[in-house]
């Protein structure tokens, strides 16, 4: 297992993914490890059907906004 910190990660960020398709990669933070997880998956018409178009994301956050009282 490689052991980095989060500005080894965000530094050499391309080259450690790249590493953890193969290698158990784990980022050292405070006192845990985020382990960097790499999965085999596609896309699927299923996957983007659930997903929200940009206009609508856009809508519901400023129905959020709106929604927010005066202050």
């Amino acid at each position: 297992m490689i052991i980095i910190s989060p500005s080894e990660l965000r530094s050499e960020q391309k080259k450690y993914l790249d590493m953890a398709e193969t290698e158990d990669v784990a980022v050292k933070r405070g006192s845990k490890l985020i382990h960097l997880v790499v999965r085999e998956r596609t896309i699927t018409d299923e996957d983007l059907k659930r997903g929200i178009s940009t206009e609508e994301l856009i809508r519901r956050v400023h129905q959020r906004i709106d929604a927010f009282p005066d202050q």
